[in-house]
């Protein structure tokens, strides 16, 4: 067996080792075993939310021991094949199975960081807030460009998406939108995108067609579950209603019902501008909610609070990736050194790499180019 193919075995048997450590691999059954047993509680139902809760942790472990089984089930059956591909001589046996090796490392580096969010909110669903810089109708132009990244990506995660708010640019674009992001480790995922954001092309404004930056800010939180009690004090809120701004014509609000909420001792204003007042004093509070929850989350962990406070406004000096379209083609992570020229695909939701090389980071406290020189 060639060297570079041993090489593939032990980086997927070393996945493979984090995987089962990060889930506690002998204890496995035995929580599975506690499930199954609450599960068949008659009563379970008693209590929707908390049942919906178990179940969800239940598939979760489900999940996870299946994903552990089936990359080393799928691993051995390919070792089987090579060396009875060598035995009898057989290259094309051999290609395919080493080619499907190579297939299942990528696959089981994956999982290995999917394992790794195991953070207090990870596994929770996430709000998205986007805001145009100062810039005008190309900072605005650039929002909703990168709204649109974040919704393909989503949607190809399988996440659902719902707008909680939006405020469409004067000209062109929006000036800032929040959605909510929805599905399994949202957060996790998305909580380093945080930062400001910047652009280089040719302005498709601009009569003379000069080179332009922009910049937009994002800022991702936690969606807060009923296991979480945030305490907000009513005097410490000041509600305000207001006529929401659209598109025009027969889809513009008439009524004032959309609401502002401000937090009084953080400065945190949240907004909710769907039809009904009710409900958007709801989506308003948890909104608030998650960001107070944001802020305790960035009191325990220095390094998220260290981005935060390094946020600033949206311009240069603060931003964490840049997105080059002339006079050539290149994103780059800021903070990882991760690059890609197919600044198509990223604009177009392909976001995984540069989250993961992200959240690698995060757990080794070493950027990408450090760890390559390290080894």
């Amino acid at each position: 067996m060639r060297a570079e193919v041993q090489n593939t075995i032990a980086e997927i048997q070393k996945s493979l080792e984090l995987l089962r450590q990060r889930m506690d691999w002998d204890m496995a059954p035995h929580r599975l075993e506690e499930f199954n047993a609450r599960v068949e509680d008659p009563t379970l139902w008693d209590d929707p939310e908390k049942a919906q809760a178990l179940m969800r942790d239940r598939q979760n472990l489900v999940d996870a021991i299946d994903t552990v089984k089936g990359i080393a089930q799928e691993l051995q059956d390919n070792i089987d094949l090579i060396e009875l591909g060598e035995m009898e001589d057989d290259a094309e046996v051999v290609k395919d199975a080493e080619a499907a090796l190579k297939a299942l490392k990528v696959k089981a580096a994956e999982k290995e960081l999917e394992a790794l969010l195991d953070g207090e909110a990870d596994g929770n669903d996430a709000f998205l807030e986007i805001n145009a810089g100062a810039g005008g109708t190309e900072s605005c132009d650039w929002a909703s460009i990168l709204a649109r990244m974040y919704v393909r990506w989503a949607e190809r995660k399988g996440y659902k998406v719902e707008m909680q708010a939006q405020s469409p640019g004067e000209e062109a674009g929006i000036k800032s939108v929040v959605y909510k992001i929805s599905g399994h480790n949202a957060y996790g995922w998305m909580k380093s995108e945080s930062g400001v954001h910047r652009l280089v092309r040719i302005s498709p404004y601009d009569s003379a067609a000069r080179r332009h930056t922009s910049f937009s800010s994002v800022w991702v939180y936690p969606v807060v579950d009923d296991n979480i009690e945030i305490e907000v004090a009513p005097n410490d809120i000041r509600i305000d209603t207001y006529r929401s701004s659209g598109a025009g014509g027969q889809h513009v609000n008439t009524t004032d019902s959309a609401v502002r909420i401000t937090h009084l001792p953080t400065g945190i204003v949240v907004t909710s501008s769907e039809k009904s007042q009710h409900q958007n004093r709801d989506i308003a509070m948890k909104a608030l909610k998650s960001r107070l929850y944001q802020l305790e989350l960035d009191k325990r962990n220095a390094a998220i609070n260290e981005a935060h406070a390094a946020k600033g406004e949206a311009g240069w000096g603060n931003q964490i990736r840049s997105y080059v379209l002339q006079p050539y083609q290149m994103v780059k992570d800021l903070r990882t050194g991760f690059e890609t020229s197919d600044t198509g695909g990223v604009l177009d939701g392909d976001l995984d790499g540069l989250m993961a090389a992200t959240l690698a980071m995060d757990v080794s406290g070493k950027s990408r180019a450090e760890a390559q020189a390290e080894g």
